[in-house]
């Protein structure tokens, strides 16, 4: 049944590095809690407690927004296929843009993306894992090639057109620091 553990196992790592698919969930102190699946070759475990994760353009920016506001952040995987298995990561996060350092330092980790948006870093400080034993199965089919295909049509300029038009605020109305210098 569930564990908690202090830091992300050899094992967890292996785990976490065959999920196609993750979830985020993120909260303000105020509005609206915000949970984003999350797919592609977008996941770092870096060492047992960081953890970094690609966040591209989207129709919205709902983490970027609550993490200037509150830095809490869970990350959760599902075993779909396999043994059963829900893993949680909690901490708290770091959000990094194109004009920040960080960012630089980290993007080279992940295939290049025209809808690169931000990278999250998040300090681990409570993995826990729960038995998962009502998770349906579900066969991976293939990735989405969507949202590559859209962000690679748009261009640079395109994307940060869209990034002021309708990334710049969450629905609750906070700022997301996207456009700032």
């Amino acid at each position: 049944m569930g564990k908690r553990l202090d830091a992300i196992t050899p094992e967890l790592k292996t785990f976490i590095e065959n999920q196609k698919i993750f979830f985020v969930g993120t909260a303000a102190d105020e509005g609206r809690v915000n949970v984003s699946p999350k797919g592609t070759d977008a996941f770092r475990v870096l060492d047992d407690n960081k953890i970094i994760w690609l966040n591209l353009t989207g129709s919205g920016n709902e983490t970027a927004a609550h993490l200037l506001k509150n830095d809490r952040m869970t990350v959760m995987f599902c075993a779909f296929e396999g043994k059963p298995l829900i893993l949680r990561l909690y901490g708290n996060a770091k959000i990094y843009h194109k004009r920040d350092s960080k960012f630089q330092e980290y993007i080279g980790q992940f295939p290049e993306n025209t809808g690169s948006r931000q990278v999250i870093e998040m300090h681990v400080d409570l993995v826990q894992t729960s038995c998962g034993f009502a998770v349906p199965y579900m066969d991976f089919k293939e990735e989405r090639t969507i949202l590559n295909d859209w962000s690679a049509k748009q261009g640079t300029e395109g994307i940060e057109d869209y990034w002021k038009n309708r990334n710049t605020e969450s629905i609750d109305g906070f700022e997301t620091g996207i456009l700032r210098e």
